[in-house]
């Protein structure tokens, strides 16, 4: 499906199915992010695809001054009521430069990369990632791992959710490039039919895409609490750049 994630993300059904996802997982990642990296204090910060501001949030609680940017009018809207001093929340597609040489940190979390049909697309969003930060900047793009993905999917291809007297019947499949999530939904006499489409990146081929723009890469940790990295076990693929 075309642009997929333009309706799905800006549906209250998509923040219905996914509202458990819980600020302690977020809070989790980015204290730990901050103990491992050791931030200066009141690093600009970009949180890019930032959904409803989860990480945005946790991050501007750890004294950074964050921006958080989001196709959704929707999540940018309910981010919106949380802005302080320090934090700010604007509706922007991520494939389009923000600002320009501006951030010491960039961030693209929770698998918020790789939503388009064209290598042409995902190399713009890489490019506005790598244009907005800093020289010596550190880029981390967040990212499912595929063997680990692949395996879970094959051993959970079907779920029925009942959420708020809503059906939610999903089927999970995947492709040599993509991973597909096809949601039906039941609301009371009212069907719906989402997809999700994301594409599925070896380690090598996220490292060539984000270097073509110029940044090198540093390292890879396999879960949220930036342990090694292991390409069949991890259930993640965190990536650091430097520009």
């Amino acid at each position: 499906m075309k642009d997929w994630f333009k309706n799905w993300f800006d549906s209250p059904y998509y923040h219905t199915l996914y509202k458990n996802r819980t600020d302690d997982e977020a809070i989790l990642f980015v204290k730990n992010c901050v103990t491992h990296f050791q931030f200066n204090p009141n690093s600009r910060l970009l949180d890019l695809a930032c959904g409803k501001g989860r990480h945005s949030i946790a991050f501007s609680k750890f004294g950074f001054d964050v921006t958080g940017v989001d196709l959704s009018p929707q999540s940018i809207l309910h981010a919106q009521q949380f802005e302080t001093d320090n934090l700010h929340f604007f509706v922007q597609d991520m494939r389009t430069v923000f600002r320009v040489n501006y951030f010491d940190v960039v961030c693209n979390l929770f698998t918020s990369f790789g939503y388009f049909n064209s290598a042409h697309d995902n190399h713009l969003a890489a490019k506005s990632m790598a244009v907005g930060l800093k020289k010596g900047g550190t880029l981390i793009i967040d990212f499912v791992n595929l063997q680990y993905a692949r395996k879970n999917i094959e051993n959970n291809q079907t779920e029925t959710q009942i959420i708020d007297n809503i059906t939610f019947n999903i089927n999970r499949s995947f492709t040599e490039t993509q991973l597909i999530k096809k949601i039906d939904i039941i609301d009371g006499e009212n069907k719906y039919h989402f997809q999700e489409a994301v594409n599925s990146f070896h380690l090598a081929e996220m490292i060539a895409i984000f270097e073509k723009e110029g940044l090198k890469h540093k390292d890879t940790f396999g879960n949220y609490y930036f342990e090694k990295y292991d390409e069949m076990e991890s259930p993640r693929m965190i990536l650091i750049f430097e520009k």
